[in-house]
């Protein structure tokens, strides 16, 4: 195996491979990079088993061949080479030699045949989003995933397509995000909509993969298995199997407390409070809102913080409580000027959404209190 490079690009595309290297891999061979050469350039492809990332970096092929280099210490040669043309070579000991200027490394390979091979959904039906707005949108909805969770489906991110709009969950057993993109989507012959629930750890991998332009990435889906092309970069895992749970239930249709105010102001308040809140037993905020008017306040041992916000309120006074942490990842992740809380009780959900439209919706389970 022969070829030559810009060592910036490779950087780039191993920098993305390796994203799917596991922290504990089940064998050592799942360490590695497996590098392959191509007519025009060379594949990089990593591995746990679960999760393939490939990417693509042109390449001057001299001589074709394959070989599997540890992927985090090839990563780290590579990112601090000068800039320019890097020269692979390998011996027939798989020995692989890597120059680049004055620099010279080399690093000792293993053999491809135990590598797992990447699974091609490339002939099942495509679904086109723009990256910019997918990227954002999964941002805002990771958060909620749960982290550890008996229902291993609550791990995933559920998405689902219909012909006129996407939408992503995230669902932890204390709060639910939803974010929407309304546009047209084709879907497979014969079907209303496409459902996957893709794993938490992926949809973060995706975000990093993804660029911040206006380029398309192409989701290939079947009833295992979600392929995802962007760019020069194309990703493979398995899909989390069971049922989600039906989050269209939890939803409230109706409020008797509707409270709007402004986004900035309302997060540097809840993030004050929480300082205080965080010395106390049980992280907890409190909000009282009545007409024009919304209190902040929390305590403990240490002191007390009130916050006085103006506001506006429809419907009924209310009183409510929350854990601190839990309302401020979800204030974090409004982009708006203004935003609106719903209510019904306090021990009811409270849903936060926007002024107009619909574009997002994020449920927060409250803290019962006992005056």
């Amino acid at each position: 195996m022969k070829f030559e490079c810009s060592a910036q690009d490779l950087v780039y595309g191993l920098v993305n491979a390796t994203r799917a290297l596991s922290a504990r891999p089940a064998m050592q061979i799942l360490e590695g990079v497996l590098v392959r050469t191509e007519e025009d350039g060379v594949n990089l492809l990593c591995s746990d088993g679960s999760l393939s990332i490939r990417s693509f970096v042109k390449a001057d092929i001299k001589e074709a061949g394959e070989v599997v280099l540890p992927g985090r210490l090839l990563t780290e040669i590579v990112r601090k080479l000068p800039e320019g043309i890097a020269s692979f070579s390998m011996n027939d000991n798989m020995a692989v030699s890597i120059r680049c200027g004055q620099s010279r490394s080399t690093i000792t390979g293993m053999a491809v045949d135990e590598f797992p091979e990447m699974k091609d959904l490339i002939n099942t039906h495509a679904l086109h989003f723009p990256q910019k707005k997918l990227r954002d949108m999964i941002s805002k909805v990771t958060f909620a995933i749960a982290i550890q969770e008996s229902r291993q489906a609550l791990t995933g991110c559920l998405m689902e397509v219909t012909k006129e709009e996407l939408r992503l969950i995230g669902l932890d057993g204390f709060r639910l995000a939803l974010q929407r993109m309304h546009d047209t989507f084709v879907l497979p012959e014969g079907k209303d909509e496409v459902k996957a629930i893709i794993p938490g750890r992926v949809m973060n991998e995706l975000t990093h993969i993804m660029d911040d332009d206006n380029g398309m990435c192409t989701f290939h889906i079947d009833s295992t298995h979600l392929m995802a092309v962007i760019g020069n970069t194309t990703l493979v895992t398995s899909l989390l199997a069971g049922e989600y749970i039906n989050y269209r239930q939890i939803l409230p249709t109706a409020w008797l407390s509707r409270v709007t105010v402004k986004r900035k102001e309302l997060q540097d308040s809840i993030e004050r409070a929480s300082l205080m809140a965080k010395e106390g037993k049980n992280n907890l905020i409190r909000m009282k809102a009545t007409q024009n008017n919304l209190k902040i306040t929390s305590n403990s041992e240490m002191g007390d913080v009130l916050e006085d916000l103006d506001a506006h309120l429809e419907g009924e006074d209310i009183e409510i409580a929350f854990n601190a942490r839990y309302i401020s990842d979800v204030i974090k992740n409004v982009d708006e000027e203004c935003c609106t809380l719903c209510m019904n009780t306090s021990v009811s959900p409270c849903v936060i959404c926007p002024l107009d439209g619909d574009s997002y919706l994020y449920l927060v389970l409250p803290v019962r209190v006992y005056n």
